[in-house]
């Protein structure tokens, strides 16, 4: 038995519910699910009384809780003083184009500070490829956009950010509505290989099923300057604050039904615990912590 499935255990009789317990031990519910029935087959009778609303831990579940609970604590503040600046080595990182700028630069500072002896060695890709990366066991771990269908359950995914997709049209651009932005001039695809080219197509399709890319570009950098210089407009993910100064652009919400992608970190997830994944997971995490504190639209 691992020791992160009891862990798992005691968050769901602490939260009082699978779907709650999933976030603090970043699995999905049904993945949280398969532990407590393993765990059950273990003991060889049931943890949870599933009968009402919420679950409710048997007094065996109670028992193996407070059995273990004190135990994973021990192991963890002794597994802390081994010291963080012990680790080194080298972890493999594959990250989308975007994230390269929004995030990594932070994070490489945060690992700097806690693992010095930590070398990471990043290569750039689309997420798919780098899923492919990853599940082939050629990079440790991966910042990317996660799949519309949410992703395997063999991995392990930490949510960094959530992002708005925005039309971009040029500044003087005739039309005032996202549909008729769109009507009159032509559309700058972006890549659609790339996940958050995916989500941005099928919006286009949804609100004008026959329109036709006029461009297609691999990156948004290069797709707000061909907006910038009026041969177009698109539909990307919502603008950097660096983009927005360089590029006079208008930049129009798509309302609340509009998509969005999510930025995660993902490794496999029988890996979730290595030390040098943890260490990034936590710097990544501190990097969108301090991308979100300055933001001003997110205030």
């Amino acid at each position: 038995m691992k020791l992160h499935v009891l862990h798992t255990l005691v968050a769901v009789i602490r939260h009082g519910s699978i779907a709650a317990a999933a976030p603090e031990v970043h699995l999905t519910p049904s993945a949280v699910g398969l532990q407590i029935r393993q765990l059950e087959a273990y003991f060889g009778q049931p943890l949870f009384d599933r009968s009402a609303r919420a679950v409710r831990p048997t007094p065996l579940a109670l028992q193996v809780a407070a059995t273990v609970e004190d135990t994973l604590q021990a192991l963890e503040q002794l597994r802390a003083r081994t010291g963080e600046r012990a680790l080194s080595g080298t972890v493999r990182l594959g990250i989308i184009e975007t994230a390269q700028v929004t995030l990594l630069p932070q994070a490489v500072l945060a690992l700097r500070r806690a693992v010095p002896g930590l070398v990471v060695q990043c290569s750039r890709g689309v997420s798919q490829h780098l899923l492919q990366e990853l599940k082939a066991g050629r990079l440790d771990a991966a910042v990317l956009v996660r799949p519309e269908r949410g992703g395997s359950s063999r991995l392990h995914w930490t949510p960094l950010l959530t992002e708005s997709f925005v039309l971009v049209a040029p500044q003087h651009a005739r039309g005032r509505s996202v549909r008729e932005l769109l009507s009159v001039h032509e559309w700058i695809r972006l890549d659609r290989s790339a996940t958050g080219g995916r989500i941005a197509a099928a919006y286009v399709a949804s609100v004008l099923p026959d329109k036709r890319e006029f461009l297609e570009l691999p990156g948004t950098d290069a797709i707000v300057a061909m907006v910038s210089a009026g041969v177009g407009v698109s539909v990307i993910p919502e603008l950097r604050d660096d983009l927005r100064r360089a590029y006079p652009v208008r930049e129009l919400p798509l309302g609340r039904r509009g998509p969005t992608r999510q930025i995660v970190l993902v490794c496999r997830a029988r890996e979730a615990e290595d030390r040098r994944v943890q260490a990034l997971r936590q710097a990544f995490q501190s990097a969108t912590a301090q991308a979100r504190r300055t933001d001003p639209g997110d205030a």
